[in-house]
Protein backbone atom coordinates (compact mmCIF):
# COMPACT_ATOMS: atom_id res chain seq x y z
CA UNK A 1 0.00 0.00 0.00
CA UNK A 2 1.20 3.94 -0.91
CA UNK A 3 2.63 5.36 2.26
CA UNK A 4 0.80 8.48 1.52
CA UNK A 5 -2.24 6.18 1.45
CA UNK A 6 -1.79 5.23 4.65
CA UNK A 7 -1.11 8.64 6.15
CA UNK A 8 -3.72 11.13 4.30
CA UNK A 9 -7.22 9.14 4.80
CA UNK A 10 -10.11 10.71 2.78
CA UNK A 11 -12.68 12.39 4.68
CA UNK A 12 -15.92 10.34 5.20
CA UNK A 13 -19.62 11.47 6.00
CA UNK A 14 -19.14 12.17 9.35
CA UNK A 15 -16.13 14.37 9.00
CA UNK A 16 -16.62 18.29 9.26
CA UNK A 17 -15.88 19.73 5.60
CA UNK A 18 -14.34 23.04 7.56
CA UNK A 19 -13.26 23.88 11.46
CA UNK A 20 -13.39 27.17 12.46
CA UNK A 21 -12.55 28.21 8.74
CA UNK A 22 -9.86 25.84 8.23
CA UNK A 23 -11.03 23.60 5.47
CA UNK A 24 -9.82 20.04 5.77
CA UNK A 25 -8.83 18.16 2.80
CA UNK A 26 -7.60 14.54 4.92
CA UNK A 27 -8.09 12.91 7.82
CA UNK A 28 -4.86 12.19 9.61
CA UNK A 29 -5.84 9.82 12.64
CA UNK A 30 -7.81 9.44 15.27
CA UNK A 31 -6.79 8.61 19.14
CA UNK A 32 -8.53 8.88 22.65
CA UNK A 33 -9.04 12.69 22.63
CA UNK A 34 -10.68 13.03 19.40
CA UNK A 35 -9.48 13.29 15.25
CA UNK A 36 -6.79 15.04 13.75
CA UNK A 37 -6.97 16.37 10.38
CA UNK A 38 -4.70 18.01 7.55
CA UNK A 39 -5.39 21.34 6.82
CA UNK A 40 -3.41 24.64 5.44
CA UNK A 41 -2.94 28.28 6.73
CA UNK A 42 -3.88 30.74 4.78
CA UNK A 43 -0.50 31.45 3.43
CA UNK A 44 -0.84 27.47 2.27
CA UNK A 45 1.50 25.92 5.51
CA UNK A 46 -0.04 22.65 6.00
CA UNK A 47 -0.99 22.05 9.77
CA UNK A 48 -2.75 19.23 11.67
CA UNK A 49 -6.45 20.28 13.60
CA UNK A 50 -7.30 17.74 16.33
CA UNK A 51 -11.20 17.84 17.29
CA UNK A 52 -12.18 16.89 20.64
CA UNK A 53 -14.71 14.18 21.03
CA UNK A 54 -17.96 15.14 21.47
CA UNK A 55 -18.59 13.30 25.06
CA UNK A 56 -15.63 15.56 26.20
CA UNK A 57 -16.55 18.89 24.90
CA UNK A 58 -19.66 18.10 26.79
CA UNK A 59 -17.77 17.89 30.10
CA UNK A 60 -17.11 21.40 31.82
CA UNK A 61 -14.40 20.29 33.80
CA UNK A 62 -12.52 18.97 30.82
CA UNK A 63 -12.71 22.53 28.90
CA UNK A 64 -11.40 24.26 31.97
CA UNK A 65 -8.46 21.58 31.78
CA UNK A 66 -8.24 22.21 28.19
CA UNK A 67 -8.15 25.79 28.02
CA UNK A 68 -5.39 25.85 30.51
CA UNK A 69 -3.18 23.19 28.44
CA UNK A 70 -3.81 25.22 25.57
CA UNK A 71 -2.91 28.60 26.90
CA UNK A 72 0.26 26.49 28.65
CA UNK A 73 1.50 25.18 24.97
CA UNK A 74 1.04 28.58 23.28
CA UNK A 75 4.23 29.02 25.50
CA UNK A 76 6.25 26.26 24.17
CA UNK A 77 9.05 27.08 21.59
CA UNK A 78 11.18 24.81 20.73
CA UNK A 79 13.55 22.87 17.79
CA UNK A 80 11.82 19.58 18.26
CA UNK A 81 8.47 20.10 18.92
CA UNK A 82 5.50 20.81 16.73
CA UNK A 83 4.53 23.90 17.54
CA UNK A 84 0.96 25.20 18.70
CA UNK A 85 -0.29 28.14 16.16
CA UNK A 86 -4.05 28.47 17.04
CA UNK A 87 -6.80 26.43 19.13
CA UNK A 88 -10.52 27.35 20.75
CA UNK A 89 -11.20 25.81 24.01
CA UNK A 90 -14.83 27.18 24.00
CA UNK A 91 -15.53 26.26 20.53
CA UNK A 92 -18.43 23.22 19.39
CA UNK A 93 -16.07 21.34 19.35
CA UNK A 94 -12.81 22.85 21.22
CA UNK A 95 -10.02 22.27 18.77
CA UNK A 96 -6.14 23.00 18.54
CA UNK A 97 -4.24 23.64 15.42
CA UNK A 98 -0.46 22.73 15.08
CA UNK A 99 2.52 23.02 12.87
CA UNK A 100 1.78 19.90 10.18
CA UNK A 101 5.09 17.44 10.69
CA UNK A 102 5.83 15.45 7.18
CA UNK A 103 7.20 12.71 8.21
CA UNK A 104 5.99 9.40 9.83
CA UNK A 105 5.72 8.47 13.85
CA UNK A 106 8.52 6.45 15.39
CA UNK A 107 5.90 3.70 15.62
CA UNK A 108 5.33 3.30 11.62
CA UNK A 109 9.30 3.99 11.13
CA UNK A 110 10.12 0.66 13.12
CA UNK A 111 7.29 -1.06 12.10
CA UNK A 112 8.46 -0.52 8.35
CA UNK A 113 11.85 -0.72 8.87
CA UNK A 114 12.78 -2.44 11.78
CA UNK A 115 14.92 -1.01 14.85
CA UNK A 116 17.06 2.02 14.52
CA UNK A 117 21.06 2.13 14.33
CA UNK A 118 23.08 3.59 17.48
CA UNK A 119 23.79 6.77 15.62
CA UNK A 120 19.69 7.11 15.21
CA UNK A 121 18.61 6.25 18.65
CA UNK A 122 21.67 8.70 19.90
CA UNK A 123 20.08 11.57 17.86
CA UNK A 124 16.61 10.49 18.49
CA UNK A 125 17.12 10.88 22.27
CA UNK A 126 19.42 13.95 21.88
CA UNK A 127 15.89 15.49 20.37
CA UNK A 128 13.12 14.36 22.09
CA UNK A 129 15.30 15.09 25.57
CA UNK A 130 15.30 19.17 23.71
CA UNK A 131 12.14 18.86 22.89
CA UNK A 132 11.12 18.14 26.68
CA UNK A 133 13.53 20.48 28.06
CA UNK A 134 10.60 23.04 25.80
CA UNK A 135 8.03 21.75 27.13
CA UNK A 136 8.68 21.51 31.08
CA UNK A 137 10.26 25.25 30.48
CA UNK A 138 6.45 25.90 29.77
CA UNK A 139 5.12 24.49 32.92
CA UNK A 140 3.96 21.24 31.17
CA UNK A 141 4.09 17.46 31.50
CA UNK A 142 3.33 15.35 28.65
CA UNK A 143 2.28 12.71 30.95
CA UNK A 144 2.09 10.42 27.33
CA UNK A 145 5.23 10.81 25.25
CA UNK A 146 5.07 7.65 23.77
CA UNK A 147 6.73 6.24 20.12
CA UNK A 148 3.41 7.20 18.05
CA UNK A 149 3.73 10.82 19.73
CA UNK A 150 6.86 11.78 18.16
CA UNK A 151 7.21 12.04 14.28
CA UNK A 152 10.23 11.80 12.27
CA UNK A 153 11.41 14.78 10.28
CA UNK A 154 14.07 15.43 7.46
CA UNK A 155 15.78 17.37 10.28
CA UNK A 156 14.61 15.47 13.46
CA UNK A 157 11.66 13.98 15.92
CA UNK A 158 9.36 16.38 16.58
CA UNK A 159 7.02 15.83 20.33
CA UNK A 160 3.62 16.60 19.26
CA UNK A 161 0.79 16.56 22.10
CA UNK A 162 2.44 17.81 24.62
CA UNK A 163 0.08 19.74 27.13
CA UNK A 164 -3.09 19.01 25.53
CA UNK A 165 -2.94 15.33 27.16
CA UNK A 166 -2.92 16.63 30.39
CA UNK A 167 -6.69 17.85 29.89
CA UNK A 168 -7.87 14.54 29.94
CA UNK A 169 -7.70 13.93 33.63
CA UNK A 170 -6.75 9.88 33.97
CA UNK A 171 -9.18 9.37 36.63
CA UNK A 172 -12.10 11.47 35.16
CA UNK A 173 -13.26 9.30 31.54
CA UNK A 174 -12.33 5.62 32.54
CA UNK A 175 -15.91 4.84 31.21
CA UNK A 176 -15.71 6.21 28.22
CA UNK A 177 -12.17 5.03 27.23
CA UNK A 178 -10.36 8.12 27.63
CA UNK A 179 -7.35 7.62 29.56
CA UNK A 180 -3.96 9.58 29.49
CA UNK A 181 -1.17 7.86 29.57
CA UNK A 182 -0.07 4.70 27.05
CA UNK A 183 0.20 1.36 29.54
CA UNK A 184 3.71 0.06 27.58
CA UNK A 185 5.28 3.68 28.59
CA UNK A 186 4.29 5.07 31.55
CA UNK A 187 6.29 5.40 34.60
CA UNK A 188 6.36 3.50 37.97
CA UNK A 189 4.51 6.46 39.96
CA UNK A 190 2.09 6.87 36.93
CA UNK A 191 0.97 3.34 36.62
CA UNK A 192 0.38 3.40 40.22
CA UNK A 193 -1.62 6.87 40.67
CA UNK A 194 1.50 8.64 42.26
CA UNK A 195 2.73 12.13 41.44
CA UNK A 196 3.89 12.80 37.88
CA UNK A 197 6.22 15.23 37.12
CA UNK A 198 9.10 15.96 34.61
CA UNK A 199 10.66 12.84 35.83
CA UNK A 200 8.04 11.08 34.61
CA UNK A 201 8.34 12.17 31.02
CA UNK A 202 12.05 11.20 31.43
CA UNK A 203 11.00 7.66 31.92
CA UNK A 204 8.78 7.45 29.32
CA UNK A 205 11.56 8.94 26.76
CA UNK A 206 13.88 5.88 28.05
CA UNK A 207 11.10 3.34 26.97
CA UNK A 208 10.42 5.28 23.74
CA UNK A 209 14.13 5.41 23.10
CA UNK A 210 14.22 1.66 23.88
CA UNK A 211 11.29 0.56 21.73
CA UNK A 212 13.43 2.11 18.77
CA UNK A 213 16.47 -0.08 19.61
CA UNK A 214 14.57 -3.00 19.94
CA UNK A 215 11.69 -2.68 17.65
CA UNK A 216 9.16 -3.97 20.43
CA UNK A 217 8.51 -2.56 24.16
CA UNK A 218 10.92 -2.95 26.52
CA UNK A 219 8.54 -4.08 29.52
CA UNK A 220 6.97 -6.86 26.70
CA UNK A 221 3.91 -7.06 25.24
CA UNK A 222 0.38 -8.74 26.06
CA UNK A 223 -2.44 -7.24 28.80
CA UNK A 224 -2.44 -3.96 29.73
CA UNK A 225 -2.67 -4.70 33.33
CA UNK A 226 0.44 -7.66 33.25
CA UNK A 227 2.66 -4.33 31.73
CA UNK A 228 1.81 -2.07 34.72
CA UNK A 229 2.53 -4.94 37.24
CA UNK A 230 5.74 -5.33 35.31
CA UNK A 231 6.75 -1.65 35.29
CA UNK A 232 5.97 -0.79 39.00
CA UNK A 233 7.54 -4.01 40.55
CA UNK A 234 10.38 -5.04 38.09
CA UNK A 235 13.43 -4.02 36.77
CA UNK A 236 13.93 -3.23 33.19
CA UNK A 237 16.15 -6.08 31.02
CA UNK A 238 18.75 -3.64 29.65
CA UNK A 239 20.56 -6.78 28.32
CA UNK A 240 18.15 -6.56 25.40
CA UNK A 241 19.61 -3.29 24.14
CA UNK A 242 22.86 -2.38 22.65
CA UNK A 243 25.68 -2.44 25.02
CA UNK A 244 27.10 1.25 24.46
CA UNK A 245 23.02 2.72 25.21
CA UNK A 246 22.76 0.50 28.84
CA UNK A 247 24.75 2.95 30.73
CA UNK A 248 21.90 6.04 29.55
CA UNK A 249 19.01 3.76 29.91
CA UNK A 250 19.80 2.52 33.65
CA UNK A 251 19.74 6.22 34.29
CA UNK A 252 16.78 7.03 32.46
CA UNK A 253 14.24 4.20 34.16
CA UNK A 254 15.46 3.70 37.64
CA UNK A 255 12.74 3.11 39.42
CA UNK A 256 13.36 6.49 42.10
CA UNK A 257 12.17 9.45 39.81
CA UNK A 258 15.05 12.16 41.54
CA UNK A 259 17.47 9.27 40.54
CA UNK A 260 16.64 9.88 37.02
CA UNK A 261 18.77 11.93 34.50
CA UNK A 262 17.90 15.45 33.25
CA UNK A 263 16.97 16.44 29.87
CA UNK A 264 20.10 18.36 29.57
CA UNK A 265 21.96 15.14 31.03
CA UNK A 266 20.82 13.28 28.22
CA UNK A 267 21.43 15.56 25.46
CA UNK A 268 24.72 15.87 26.56
CA UNK A 269 25.45 12.14 27.12
CA UNK A 270 24.33 11.78 23.64
CA UNK A 271 26.53 14.18 21.96
CA UNK A 272 29.56 12.80 23.82
CA UNK A 273 28.89 9.07 22.43
CA UNK A 274 27.87 10.77 18.79
CA UNK A 275 31.31 12.49 18.90
CA UNK A 276 32.30 13.56 15.30
CA UNK A 277 28.70 12.28 14.23
CA UNK A 278 27.47 15.25 16.15
CA UNK A 279 27.63 17.43 13.35
CA UNK A 280 24.71 18.94 12.07
CA UNK A 281 25.62 18.37 8.86
CA UNK A 282 25.30 14.34 9.56
CA UNK A 283 21.57 14.50 10.68
CA UNK A 284 19.43 14.44 7.39
CA UNK A 285 21.63 11.47 6.20
CA UNK A 286 20.72 9.51 9.24
CA UNK A 287 17.25 10.34 9.12
CA UNK A 288 16.72 10.13 5.73
CA UNK A 289 17.21 6.19 6.32
CA UNK A 290 15.19 6.25 8.57
CA UNK A 291 11.69 7.97 7.32
CA UNK A 292 11.86 6.05 3.81
CA UNK A 293 10.58 7.34 1.06
CA UNK A 294 9.13 11.19 1.05
CA UNK A 295 5.04 11.88 1.70
CA UNK A 296 3.78 14.09 -0.58
CA UNK A 297 1.52 16.54 1.11
CA UNK A 298 -2.07 17.32 -0.58
CA UNK A 299 -2.18 20.89 -1.67
CA UNK A 300 -4.98 23.38 -0.12
CA UNK A 301 -8.34 22.92 -0.93
CA UNK A 302 -9.59 26.16 -2.21
CA UNK A 303 -12.60 27.23 -1.35
CA UNK A 304 -14.91 28.07 -4.68
CA UNK A 305 -15.55 31.62 -5.72
CA UNK A 306 -19.42 32.11 -5.77
CA UNK A 307 -21.12 33.26 -9.14
CA UNK A 308 -22.74 36.87 -8.43
CA UNK A 309 -25.95 36.95 -9.42
CA UNK A 310 -26.91 40.26 -11.03
CA UNK A 311 -30.98 40.82 -9.82
CA UNK A 312 -33.12 42.09 -12.35
CA UNK A 313 -34.90 45.77 -12.11
CA UNK A 314 -38.91 45.36 -10.66
CA UNK A 315 -40.98 46.48 -13.52
CA UNK A 316 -44.16 47.21 -11.60
CA UNK A 317 -47.26 48.10 -14.21
CA UNK A 318 -50.21 49.82 -13.74
CA UNK A 319 -53.14 47.27 -12.51
CA UNK A 320 -55.85 47.44 -14.89
CA UNK A 321 -59.56 46.95 -14.18
CA UNK A 322 -61.09 43.45 -13.97
CA UNK A 323 -64.04 42.49 -16.09
CA UNK A 324 -67.18 41.40 -14.59
CA UNK A 325 -68.57 42.84 -11.36
CA UNK A 326 -67.56 43.29 -7.87
CA UNK A 327 -68.19 39.72 -6.52
CA UNK A 328 -65.92 38.52 -9.58
CA UNK A 329 -63.37 40.72 -8.55
CA UNK A 330 -63.19 39.80 -5.18
CA UNK A 331 -63.03 35.60 -5.75
CA UNK A 332 -60.38 37.04 -8.56
CA UNK A 333 -58.28 38.73 -5.90
CA UNK A 334 -58.66 36.08 -3.69
CA UNK A 335 -57.35 33.40 -5.94
CA UNK A 336 -54.87 35.72 -7.35
CA UNK A 337 -53.63 36.07 -2.98
CA UNK A 338 -53.69 32.17 -2.47
CA UNK A 339 -51.22 31.57 -5.43
CA UNK A 340 -49.25 34.33 -4.24
CA UNK A 341 -49.33 32.93 -0.58
CA UNK A 342 -48.52 28.82 -1.85
CA UNK A 343 -45.56 30.61 -4.26
CA UNK A 344 -44.18 33.11 -1.48
CA UNK A 345 -44.17 29.42 1.15
CA UNK A 346 -42.98 26.95 -1.42
CA UNK A 347 -40.29 29.75 -2.20
CA UNK A 348 -39.30 30.23 1.40
CA UNK A 349 -39.37 26.53 1.80
CA UNK A 350 -36.47 25.47 -0.85
CA UNK A 351 -34.45 28.61 0.78
CA UNK A 352 -34.97 27.41 3.86
CA UNK A 353 -33.93 23.81 2.74
CA UNK A 354 -30.74 25.06 1.37
CA UNK A 355 -29.28 26.92 4.18
CA UNK A 356 -30.17 23.69 6.33
CA UNK A 357 -27.97 21.69 3.76
CA UNK A 358 -25.32 24.24 3.86
CA UNK A 359 -24.91 25.33 7.25
CA UNK A 360 -25.34 22.20 9.75
CA UNK A 361 -27.81 18.96 10.11
CA UNK A 362 -27.58 20.34 13.86
CA UNK A 363 -30.43 22.74 12.97
CA UNK A 364 -33.07 20.53 12.60
CA UNK A 365 -35.88 21.77 9.49
CA UNK A 366 -38.77 21.16 12.07
CA UNK A 367 -42.12 21.94 10.63
CA UNK A 368 -40.29 22.47 7.25
CA UNK A 369 -43.84 23.27 5.93
CA UNK A 370 -45.88 26.14 7.69
CA UNK A 371 -48.80 24.15 9.46
CA UNK A 372 -48.09 20.42 8.78
CA UNK A 373 -48.18 18.26 11.47
CA UNK A 374 -45.11 16.55 12.60
CA UNK A 375 -45.14 12.62 13.18
CA UNK A 376 -44.19 11.83 16.83
CA UNK A 377 -41.03 11.23 17.86
CA UNK A 378 -39.70 7.96 20.21
CA UNK A 379 -40.70 10.05 23.11
CA UNK A 380 -44.53 10.56 22.01
CA UNK A 381 -44.84 7.07 20.18
CA UNK A 382 -47.47 6.10 22.69
CA UNK A 383 -50.02 8.93 21.67
CA UNK A 384 -52.71 7.69 19.45
CA UNK A 385 -53.21 9.29 15.90
CA UNK A 386 -56.38 11.19 17.26
CA UNK A 387 -54.03 12.64 19.66
CA UNK A 388 -52.33 15.12 16.63
CA UNK A 389 -55.79 16.08 16.02
CA UNK A 390 -56.57 17.86 18.91
CA UNK A 391 -58.45 20.95 19.33
CA UNK A 392 -55.34 22.31 20.87
CA UNK A 393 -53.38 21.46 18.03
CA UNK A 394 -55.77 22.70 15.34
CA UNK A 395 -55.46 26.07 17.63
CA UNK A 396 -51.84 26.29 17.12
CA UNK A 397 -51.75 24.96 13.66
CA UNK A 398 -53.85 27.74 12.37
CA UNK A 399 -52.11 30.69 14.85
CA UNK A 400 -48.72 29.72 13.28
CA UNK A 401 -50.31 29.50 9.90
CA UNK A 402 -52.53 32.28 7.34
CA UNK A 403 -54.74 33.68 10.44
CA UNK A 404 -57.50 31.40 9.79
CA UNK A 405 -56.15 29.07 7.14
CA UNK A 406 -59.49 27.08 5.74
CA UNK A 407 -58.39 23.20 5.09
CA UNK A 408 -58.80 23.50 0.93
CA UNK A 409 -56.47 26.41 1.60
CA UNK A 410 -53.71 24.54 3.63
CA UNK A 411 -50.56 23.42 2.41
CA UNK A 412 -50.09 19.27 2.58
CA UNK A 413 -47.70 17.61 4.72
CA UNK A 414 -44.65 15.89 3.61
CA UNK A 415 -45.64 13.23 5.87
CA UNK A 416 -47.62 10.32 4.96
CA UNK A 417 -51.49 11.16 5.57
CA UNK A 418 -51.74 7.73 7.59
CA UNK A 419 -49.78 7.46 10.86
CA UNK A 420 -47.16 3.87 10.86
CA UNK A 421 -47.17 1.64 13.44
CA UNK A 422 -44.66 2.02 16.39
CA UNK A 423 -42.67 -0.10 18.33
CA UNK A 424 -40.06 0.61 20.82
CA UNK A 425 -37.28 -1.44 22.74
CA UNK A 426 -35.04 -0.08 25.12
CA UNK A 427 -31.35 -0.52 26.83
CA UNK A 428 -30.86 -3.22 24.09
CA UNK A 429 -27.31 -4.89 24.33
CA UNK A 430 -25.23 -5.02 20.96
CA UNK A 431 -21.69 -6.83 20.99
CA UNK A 432 -19.63 -7.89 17.91
CA UNK A 433 -21.22 -11.37 18.82
CA UNK A 434 -24.88 -10.04 18.12
CA UNK A 435 -27.17 -8.26 16.27
CA UNK A 436 -30.21 -6.45 15.71
CA UNK A 437 -33.57 -6.87 13.71
CA UNK A 438 -36.68 -5.17 12.32
CA UNK A 439 -38.62 -7.96 13.20
CA UNK A 440 -39.26 -9.98 16.44
CA UNK A 441 -36.83 -10.90 17.66
CA UNK A 442 -35.33 -7.73 17.69
CA UNK A 443 -32.43 -9.49 20.06
CA UNK A 444 -30.36 -11.83 18.33
CA UNK A 445 -27.17 -13.57 19.51
CA UNK A 446 -25.64 -14.12 16.37
CA UNK A 447 -24.44 -11.42 13.46
CA UNK A 448 -27.54 -12.24 11.17
CA UNK A 449 -29.53 -9.10 12.09
CA UNK A 450 -29.96 -6.03 10.34
CA UNK A 451 -27.62 -4.41 11.87
CA UNK A 452 -24.24 -5.73 13.66
CA UNK A 453 -21.58 -4.23 15.70
CA UNK A 454 -17.54 -3.72 14.53
CA UNK A 455 -14.55 -2.75 16.13
CA UNK A 456 -11.72 -3.75 13.89
CA UNK A 457 -8.94 -1.78 12.67
CA UNK A 458 -10.84 0.78 10.66
CA UNK A 459 -12.98 2.11 13.90
CA UNK A 460 -16.22 1.13 15.85
CA UNK A 461 -18.81 1.27 13.61
CA UNK A 462 -22.93 0.38 12.51
CA UNK A 463 -23.07 -2.19 9.57
CA UNK A 464 -25.52 -3.12 7.81
CA UNK A 465 -26.20 -5.26 4.45
CA UNK A 466 -30.18 -4.31 4.53
CA UNK A 467 -30.21 -1.02 5.59
CA UNK A 468 -28.44 2.43 5.18
CA UNK A 469 -27.55 5.02 8.27
CA UNK A 470 -27.38 8.73 8.83
CA UNK A 471 -26.28 10.38 12.32
CA UNK A 472 -27.99 13.25 13.45
CA UNK A 473 -26.26 16.03 15.41
CA UNK A 474 -27.91 19.04 16.99
CA UNK A 475 -31.13 19.33 19.47
CA UNK A 476 -32.30 15.72 20.82
CA UNK A 477 -35.56 13.87 20.21
CA UNK A 478 -35.94 13.16 16.21
CA UNK A 479 -39.02 12.54 14.85
CA UNK A 480 -39.92 10.28 11.98
CA UNK A 481 -40.15 13.61 9.90
CA UNK A 482 -36.57 13.91 10.46
CA UNK A 483 -35.35 11.07 9.72
CA UNK A 484 -36.81 10.59 6.93
CA UNK A 485 -36.07 14.20 5.48
CA UNK A 486 -31.95 13.31 6.24
CA UNK A 487 -32.41 9.65 5.83
CA UNK A 488 -33.61 10.76 1.59
CA UNK A 489 -29.97 10.29 -0.06
CA UNK A 490 -28.40 8.55 2.26
CA UNK A 491 -26.21 5.58 0.54
CA UNK A 492 -24.22 4.43 3.39
CA UNK A 493 -24.27 0.74 4.85
CA UNK A 494 -21.62 1.27 7.80
CA UNK A 495 -21.23 4.36 10.32
CA UNK A 496 -18.66 5.10 11.99
CA UNK A 497 -18.90 6.01 15.83
CA UNK A 498 -16.06 7.81 16.47
CA UNK A 499 -18.47 10.96 16.69
CA UNK A 500 -21.27 9.33 18.72
CA UNK A 501 -21.28 9.44 22.29
CA UNK A 502 -24.07 9.30 25.02
CA UNK A 503 -27.69 10.33 23.45
CA UNK A 504 -26.98 10.68 19.77
CA UNK A 505 -29.16 9.17 17.53
CA UNK A 506 -28.98 7.24 14.17
CA UNK A 507 -31.47 6.85 11.87
CA UNK A 508 -31.84 3.79 9.50
CA UNK A 509 -34.00 3.02 6.81
CA UNK A 510 -34.40 -0.63 6.02
CA UNK A 511 -34.77 -1.84 2.39
CA UNK A 512 -39.10 -2.91 3.08
CA UNK A 513 -39.51 0.85 3.90
CA UNK A 514 -39.12 0.60 7.54
CA UNK A 515 -36.96 3.28 9.35
CA UNK A 516 -36.01 3.06 12.54
CA UNK A 517 -33.73 5.51 15.20
CA UNK A 518 -31.11 4.23 17.64
CA UNK A 519 -30.55 6.39 20.67
CA UNK A 520 -27.27 5.52 21.60
CA UNK A 521 -26.74 5.32 25.63
CA UNK A 522 -23.72 3.67 26.25
CA UNK A 523 -20.87 3.54 24.47
CA UNK A 524 -17.55 1.14 25.43
CA UNK A 525 -15.33 1.11 22.62
CA UNK A 526 -12.09 1.56 24.66
CA UNK A 527 -10.67 -2.73 24.91
CA UNK A 528 -11.88 -3.63 21.29
CA UNK A 529 -12.38 -6.92 22.28
CA UNK A 530 -14.96 -6.17 24.62
CA UNK A 531 -16.65 -3.43 23.12
CA UNK A 532 -20.87 -2.59 23.63
CA UNK A 533 -23.29 -0.48 22.62
CA UNK A 534 -26.69 -0.05 24.86
CA UNK A 535 -28.90 1.68 22.78
CA UNK A 536 -33.06 2.52 22.74
CA UNK A 537 -34.14 1.50 19.22
CA UNK A 538 -38.03 2.68 17.68
CA UNK A 539 -39.21 1.32 14.50
CA UNK A 540 -41.80 2.99 12.22
CA UNK A 541 -43.20 0.53 10.09
CA UNK A 542 -43.62 1.20 6.41
CA UNK A 543 -42.41 4.66 6.94
CA UNK A 544 -40.40 5.45 4.11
Amino acid sequence: MNHATEVFQPLQGDDPPTVAGYRLAARLGAGGMGRVYLSHTQGGRPVAIKVVRPELADDPAFRRRFRREVDAARRVRGAYTAELIDADADGTPPWAATLYVPGPSLTDAVDRRGPLPVPAVLRLTAGVAEALQAIHAAGIVHRDLKPSNVLLAADGPRVIDFGISLAADFTSHTATGVTVGTPHFMAPEQAAAGEVTAATDVFALGQTAAFAALGRPLYGDGSAIGVLYRIVHDDPDLSLLPEQLRPLFARCLTATPEERATPAEIIDWCRQRLGADADPGAGPVVWRDVMGPEVTVPSPLHTPTPTRVVPQPLVVTQPQPLPGGPGKRRGRRRRTALITAAAVTAGVTAVGGLLWTVQDAGNRFRGWVAGAPSTPGPRASGQSPESDASPASEGRAGASGSGGRTPETSVPSPAKSAAPQVESQALLMLTPESSLSFRKPFMRDDRKGDIRFDCKDAGCAVESDTSVFIQLFGKAGATLDECRLMLGGATRHRWTLASAAAGSEICVKHQNGDIALLVLQTKSTALPDIAFLQLDMTIWRDAA
